[in-house]
């Protein structure tokens, strides 16, 4: 069952935990086991799992910015200066992130949360969120 969510970001970069909206969907698609894909089709985006506390947000931030700089000389600058998003959603971050689904839950660590990370905003983004169901048992 293919859902999508749509995020509108404020700030160039951006991070934004969308875990509650993925868990919505696995509850709206009434799958009780399976998986769930989480995947965004932008090349200046992209996902990840981790913590969400804001000092490490905040790390995240500064080390993305610190290891690919804005305007350090990149040749796709000279058609779209925006080339640092696309090096550090190609270098730092997933186009796709797969959850396997438990009793309809997300089947998460205590600390992990689904993050959608945007490196070329403000913009209106959309996520697609494929929930996919699986035998709870082999051969059922």
């Amino acid at each position: 069952m293919l859902f999508e969510i749509e995020v509108s970001t404020r700030e160039k970069f951006q991070i934004v935990d969308i875990t509650s909206e993925v868990q919505t969907l696995v509850y709206r698609s009434g799958v009780k086991h399976g998986i769930v894909i989480v995947f965004v089709r932008h090349t200046t985006t992209g996902l990840l799992i981790n913590e969400a506390e804001s000092g490490l947000l905040q790390d995240i931030r500064a080390q993305m910015k610190e290891l690919v700089p804005k305007g350090a000389g990149y040749a796709h600058d000279l058609i779209d200066s925006n080339a640092h998003a696309h090096l550090r959603a190609t270098l730092f971050l997933n186009p796709e992130v797969v959850v396997p689904i438990d009793g309809a839950e997300l089947q998460l660590g205590t600390w992990q949360r689904i993050l959608f990370i945007e490196l070329d905003g403000p913009r209106r983004r959309k996520i697609q969120v494929m929930v996919c169901p699986c035998s709870e048992f082999p051969g059922e």
